[in-house]
């Protein structure tokens, strides 16, 4: 190799490093940028409170009704950033218990309570003084209250973690007309519920599949 060509390769690399170094920095700086207002606590703070009707989708149906609370910060006009915990009572839609405590080792109900605690990231379309939509997503985990089981049609949701996802998109309507902080939130909302700790007839996993309305005051 000449010495051109290795200076020109030379060249090359130290180039592509510093345009690296250059797009990790913009995205650190970025991550900054998002993360110092909630400990400066300088960031626009938010709440929700919502509720939710979600009847359940095929086989084995569970119907759930949820309260939930969601606590962060709006960022920008587009983006909020929060953390929140709910409380759920899930109806499955099975006939009959059709299997006993001695199957499982546990307990069967048609009706529990659960708790799911999420992430939520808000995305915002519109001005914040008029009529605008949104796109939610909650991503976190969920549990159900006490030892029993939730009976399905085709086997049981356990009391382990489930994963728990649920997006939903809708329109944000002010209290007041030029009032910026204070609205209600009308949503189209599906939910999914899954793990590999519940039991489904043929050895798979149980998942629970929900759509429905999430309505919210924000403020």
């Amino acid at each position: 190799m000449t010495i051109l060509k290795r200076l020109l390769l030379a060249a090359a690399v130290v180039l592509s490093t510093q345009a690296a170094s250059a797009q990790y920095y913009e995205i650190a700086n970025q991550l900054t940028n998002l993360i110092s207002p909630a400990l400066s606590g300088a960031g626009s703070y938010r709440g929700y409170i919502e509720l939710s009707g979600l009847p359940g989708l095929g086989t084995n149906r569970a119907n759930f009704a949820e309260i939930s609370t969601s606590q962060g910060f709006r960022y920008n006009s587009w983006f909020y950033m929060g953390a929140g915990l709910g409380v759920d009572v899930v109806r499955s839609t099975v006939d009959e218990l059709v299997l006993g405590e001695r199957s499982t080792g546990h307990s069967l109900a048609q009706t529990k309570c659960m708790v799911p605690v999420f992430s939520d990231f808000r995305f915002f379309i519109g001005p914040d003084s008029g009529l605008s939509a949104y796109i939610d997503l909650k991503l976190g985990a969920a549990w159900l209250i006490g030892s029993g089981y939730l009976q399905l049609n085709e086997g049981y949701l356990t009391g382990g973690t489930q994963f728990y996802l649920k997006p939903s998109v809708g329109v944000r309507i002010p209290v007041r007309k030029g009032d910026t902080k204070h609205a209600f939130n009308a949503g189209l909302t599906y939910q999914l519920l899954t793990s590999n700790n519940s039991w489904l007839v043929g050895n798979g996993n149980a998942t629970l599949n929900n759509i429905g309305i999430t309505l919210a005051y924000e403020w």
